[in-house]
């Protein structure tokens, strides 16, 4: 009967501390018999309860973990225990979206056109799709949002997806170049009731806490959450007298610097009505075509989230993506095929929807007080 089973990490007089199945680490009195640390073991019991251990595999130099390597940095028993959590955040949202009478959909990773947003650059892929074919050019997606845009446009009622996604050039304490998504939309709804969702799901999330601590700062999470306009903000916190009558990237490098890092701190803060400039997959507001339906979700000083109202209307939207190409090619970037698919589910009609993409792992960052996005993922 196999009681005891781990991997050694140090021996001692009567005894010896394993690290057990899912970063357990716990001191085991019983003979240690030729176990020596780096050893894969199991314990043999006995009448008188575990009595020796068994060597299932001997490490090749019994030193375990060696300094700076992967094993040390993947054994760290908080590791464990923070995969342990993310897993069960990861759990209770799928339960939280169901419950609110979402419907869980997947949509495909790699893709003919993965946008042509600006900012973002998409990883490249080649391949031949089947035996003999010639190789042609693939994206790894950013987003899965023209996908779901066109099951809401077939008829789909709320919808989110949770799965991997790729953005070439980012990496740092809270970026990866592949990192989990979970996007969610609304047809027929407003990017209020998006609001409330985002209020609604991190609640679930936090167990009912009210206030949770990140960084040594209390956050508090009750709701409602402010709303604060965007160029209210520059006004306010980068001391611009007309800030709508400046071009999109001196309004970006006002708020990047003197109004992004005042964010989230107390409270969750939703950033609304941002220019219509950046905004290219977003309606105009009703009544000041100037700002966007979008918003942006920061809490504990980190970007969550980006959500739209969502435009409808096809000849608008391939105008801005034809536009953002046009940007792109004066910066010197590729240009990026349309997604005539997007396009023409766009022409159908697609129902007025809202919808937001949420970065999984900086949500689980902030709700487990981890200090960079590495500490929450596997890999």
């Amino acid at each position: 009967m196999n009681d005891v089973h781990g991997r050694v990490l140090s021996v001692a007089d009567g005894g010896v501390t394993l690290l057990r199945p899912g970063g357990v680490v716990a001191f085991m009195e019983m003979d240690p018999g030729a176990a020596r640390p780096g050893d894969l073991v199991v314990g043999r019991a006995g009448p008188g309860g575990v009595v020796a251990l068994e060597v299932v595999w001997r490490h090749p130099t019994g030193e375990f973990p060696a300094p700076g390597s992967d094993a040390a940095r993947l054994a760290a028993p908080r590791r464990w225990e923070l995969l342990r959590r993310r897993a069960e955040l990861l759990a209770a949202t799928r339960t939280h979206f169901r419950a609110d009478g979402f419907l869980e959909v997947e949509t495909p990773l790699l893709v003919p056109s993965a946008g042509t947003e600006v900012h973002l650059d998409p990883v490249r892929v080649e391949l031949a799709e089947g035996p003999g074919e010639d190789r042609a050019v693939r994206w790894l997606i950013t987003s899965p949002e023209h996908h779901m845009k066109r099951l809401l446009a077939a008829g789909a009622p709320a919808i989110f997806n949770v799965g991997k996604v790729f953005r070439e050039g980012e990496r740092g304490r809270h970026h990866r170049a592949e990192f989990t998504m979970i996007e969610w939309y609304r047809p027929f709804s407003g990017y209020e009731a998006i609001m409330d969702d985002c209020e609604r799901w991190v609640a679930a999330l936090a167990g009912g806490r009210r206030e949770i601590v990140f960084r040594g700062r209390v956050l508090d999470l009750t709701p409602p959450w402010p709303r604060l306009r965007f160029y209210d903000l520059l006004r306010e916190r980068a001391g611009l007298t007309r800030p709508e009558e400046l071009d999109p990237e001196a309004q970006m490098a006002a708020f990047v610097d003197h109004v992004e890092p005042t964010l989230g701190h107390e409270r969750p803060d939703f950033l609304v009505e941002w220019p219509i400039a950046m905004a290219s997959l977003a309606r105009p507001k009703p009544g000041d075509a100037r700002v966007a339906e979008r918003f942006e979700l920061f809490a504990g000083g980190l970007e969550l989230g980006n959500a739209f109202g969502e435009l409808t209307d096809a000849a608008e939207q391939r105008r801005r993506c034809e536009a953002d190409n046009a940007e792109r090619r004066e910066a010197g970037r590729p240009e990026m095929p349309l997604d005539e698919a997007f396009l023409a589910a766009l022409a159908e009609g697609m129902p007025p929807s809202a919808g937001i993409a949420v970065g999984f792992d900086r949500v689980a960052m902030l709700l487990l007080d981890a200090a960079t996005i590495d500490e929450v993922v596997a890999f």
